[in-house]
């Protein structure tokens, strides 16, 4: 239950409120309905805030996967078309290098700024290095069109010269950075550029946020993701302003009544924040029909780890860049949500020359019971999860408890 405490506008809610909040806010409870197809997906991200790209391919890439879990008619082809021909998303920095929905580019601005004036120290270091190659790389996009770093790639004729990938890539990237240069597409993953003038949209609102905008802009949307954050999370949600730009608009908005704090039971000393309609209508869900879900280690609902320690008490690390003697794991563990909580992990991979899905090890938490439902539903998933990455067969090599593999292998067959 929850109850609002009139004289001083604070709402307390339980843990379980809060994580029903949570699950709702980020879309994968299946009370939202989305429309089918790349439209759906458009809604979807600007839902979210962003969607984190990342290399890692033991299954489908991250963004891809984060993607089809909430939008299970999600192929390849939507994203792609989204951003090279729909032009509705772009890509930047948001929590990591990220797709952006395309109408908030102009909150991005500031950090574009900063890139070229006022430099941290990684892209000191970059300019010093890339820096001479920056103007040329221009020029050459300019004359020439999109062009990726492969086409930088030093010719045989021209041995020893710069344009060898190392320094070309870097410049590219600078530009971007610094908002001269735009990714146009992907082809194979590779990121291609073109000036940012033959890329954004005309109609989208390139003017430029004051630091109260900007501030109300990421608390607005870090919200709107989660349900309701606190102050770190919602710094952290999208990166693109500094805490005291946040902290100084959060003030103004709780002056306002414009966001409300929120306890959380068992959470003390933590102050939440919400947006008090939206938080009205939240806390009227009840519960449903549990839906089981497979999560990227990069999804928006887990991403911020110590979060989901505090929300769900789900002690979570992506163990690929620790030593393989020292993981506890496995090397790409991917979060099992069911219902309201997260009751397990495992760790897969996508062997696609065979065709086999491979669960090197699947682990559920301590106090979770699996019943018949839970193990059914289960199998059902990761064999979508195996059609996914274009996998025919799933093998099982451990689960624990014991008795998990056999009881789940009898149904993957």
């Amino acid at each position: 239950m929850s109850y609002l405490m009139p004289q001083n506008r604070r709402y307390s809610i339980s843990a379980t409120a809060a994580r029903r909040i949570t699950i709702h806010s980020q879309l994968l409870d299946g009370r939202t309905a989305l429309p089918r197809g790349r439209q759906g997906v458009a809604q979807l991200l600007e839902r979210l805030g962003y969607i984190q790209i990342d290399t890692i391919s033991v299954i489908e890439r991250t963004h891809h996967h984060t993607l089809w879990v909430r939008q299970p008619d999600y192929k390849h082809e939507h994203i792609d078309c989204l951003q090279s021909r729909d032009r509705r998303i772009f890509e930047y920095w948001g929590h990591a290098h990220s797709y952006l929905p395309m109408k908030d580019y102009r909150f991005f601005l500031p950090r574009m700024k900063r890139a070229r004036e006022a430099p941290d120290s990684w892209e000191k270091e970059w300019i010093k290095r890339f820096g001479q190659y920056m103007e040329p790389v221009r020029k050459r996009i300019e004359e020439e069109g999109p062009l990726c770093s492969k086409d930088f790639e030093a010719k045989s004729e021209t041995k020893g010269g710069w344009w060898n990938r190392k320094p070309a890539k870097g410049a590219l990237d600078l530009l971007a950075w610094q908002g001269d240069l735009m990714i146009t597409a992907r082809r194979n993953f590779e990121r291609v550029y073109d000036l940012t003038e033959r890329v954004l949209p005309s109609d989208i609102d390139t003017s430029y946020p004051t630091p109260d905008e900007l501030g109300r802009f990421l608390i607005n949307r870090a919200l709107t993701a989660y349900g309701l954050a606190t102050l770190g999370e919602i710094i952290d949600h999208i990166r693109a302003a500094d805490r005291d730009i946040i902290k100084t608009a959060l003030d103004k908005m709780l002056a306002d009544g414009e966001v409300v704090p929120v306890s959380i039971e068992n959470l003390n000393g933590q102050d939440y924040y919400a947006l008090p309609d939206n938080l009205d209508k939240l806390l009227k869900l009840r519960k449903t029909k549990p839906k089981l879900h497979l999560l990227s280690p990069f999804d928006n609902l887990i991403i911020q780890r110590d979060r989901i320690k505090r929300l769900f008490s789900f002690d979570y690390t992506l163990e690929c860049y620790t030593p393989a003697a020292k993981r506890q794991f496995g090397y790409f563990v991917l979060p099992i949500l069911y219902g309201e909580n997260l009751v397990g992990r495992f760790d897969p991979k996508a062997e696609r020359a065979k065709g086999v899905l491979t669960i090197k090890n699947l682990t559920l938490e301590k106090e979770f019971k699996p019943d018949g439902i839970f193990l059914k539903v289960l199998s059902d998933k990761l064999k979508n999860l195996a059609r996914f990455n274009n996998c025919q067969k799933i093998e099982m090599v451990s689960a624990r408890p014991a008795a998990l593999k056999n009881n789940l292998s009898a149904l993957l067959k």
